[in-house]
């Protein structure tokens, strides 16, 4: 039994100290949109949003009166003369309600953007983090090689110093360009750890657990064509989608306001009771009369036309941002894959030939300065 218990500690013990799976992008995502607390304050918006829109669905509540008249002492109800007990209702004109639930519920929507606009960002957030990692291993694992050649120098130089074939300053040049690598080396590492520090963070994790990615820095790019990604992002981007859901809002608004004319009804039942009389009925029927009409005018209805208006024109601003916004980026995103691809293709694959093309004639003694391999290396 003991060492049954042993046993189980050990296997306990070798999960904690096994790191985790190295991450996908996609499973990043997952984790973001899962744990990021401000995506979790802002489904709790949306569904309050949506309690609201649901409240001005509702009917008005019903009215309960009581009336006892001639009471031959203070709160003597059972004394009274004469008693009123009646029930009375709030009757919307037709419309109304159904006006201001579905004001309510473009409300709600435009919450369910602002909701999907958080998340957006955050997922541009997590990609990027998880890019800038990608980049800064890349950058790690060149600063290794670097280091390592450095190092395969130093110990060829000091090679040709003791056969006497160079100077000792050559020896010396090359401890100074090992030891440069090997800074630039901790340099890259430190960028790999605030790289996951960033990834962490946008994850909703703590900053400094273990995290591993998989992926690849090639195939960045997708197909990038502008009139295309204009035309979706006009269709498709939360901030468009609000915008059209705010001016419906308000037209839904404006014509409530309108409608304030036409008045809401009240109608009431009451059964009335008089000492030494029959018990009768009372049917009520009240209405307000829109007397003073130019309030409305004045009022309400002009502040519902000014914001009409002014989401109209809210609209057509987030039209042209977003078409800006989406013409930057893949401008951006173009010049980006030109250098990217100007650079593997050409730039770094001649520096490579270069460099080993230095190394052997330094070893063959052709060239005998640092300098010459430098030139060549860099």
């Amino acid at each position: 039994m003991k060492f049954k218990y042993i046993f189980i500690i050990v296997l306990f013990a070798a999960g904690m100290v096994r790191g985790e799976a190295p991450l996908t992008i996609d499973q990043c995502i997952t984790i973001a949109l899962r744990q990021n607390p401000l995506i979790r304050s802002y489904r709790q918006q949306h569904r309050a949003s949506v309690a609201r829109a649901n409240q001005a669905y509702a009917f008005p509540q019903p009215e309960i009166s009581l009336d006892y008249d001639l009471q031959p002492r203070f709160f003597d109800l059972s004394g009274s003369d004469e008693a009123y007990i009646g029930i009375s209702q709030l009757i919307e004109f037709p419309g109304r309600r159904y006006l201001r639930g579905k004001a309510a519920s473009k409300e709600a929507k435009e919450f369910s953007c602002d909701l999907e606009l958080v998340k957006l960002d955050l997922i541009y957030q997590v990609k990027n983090a998880f890019y800038e990692l990608l980049l800064a291993k890349e950058e790690g694992k060149y600063a290794e090689e670097n280091v390592i050649h450095a190092r395969d120098f130093l110990s060829k130089a000091r090679e040709k110093y003791d056969s006497g074939d160079v100077s000792r300053l050559e020896v010396l040049r090359a401890r100074v360009e090992a030891a440069g690598a090997e800074n630039l080396q901790k340099v890259a590492l430190n960028r790999i750890k605030l790289a996951r520090s960033k990834l962490n963070f946008v994850l909703a994790r703590d900053k400094y657990r273990p995290i591993d990615i998989a992926g690849s820095l090639q195939g960045a790019f997708p197909v990038l064509d502008l009139d295309r990604l204009t035309a979706r992002a006009m269709y498709l981007r939360p901030e468009m989608q609000k915008a059209r859901l705010a001016l419906q809002r308000e037209k839904l608004n404006r014509t409530r306001a309108y409608m304030n004319y036409l008045p809401d009804f009240s109608l009431g039942v009451a059964r009335h009771r008089i000492t030494n009389e029959p018990t009768t009925w009372d049917v009520s029927l009240s209405f307000q009369v829109p007397l003073f009409f130019w309030q409305n005018k004045r009022g309400e209805i002009n502040e519902a036309a000014a914001n009409v208006a002014t989401k109209k024109a809210e609209l057509s601003y987030t039209g042209l941002s977003i078409s800006l916004e989406v013409e930057n980026a893949v401008l951006n995103a173009l010049s980006f894959r030109d250098r990217i691809e100007f650079f593997e293709k050409q730039v770094l694959r001649e520096a490579e030939e270069v460099y080993d093309m230095s190394l052997i004639s330094y070893k063959e003694g052709k060239i005998g300065s640092i300098n010459s391999f430098n030139h060549g290396k860099h």
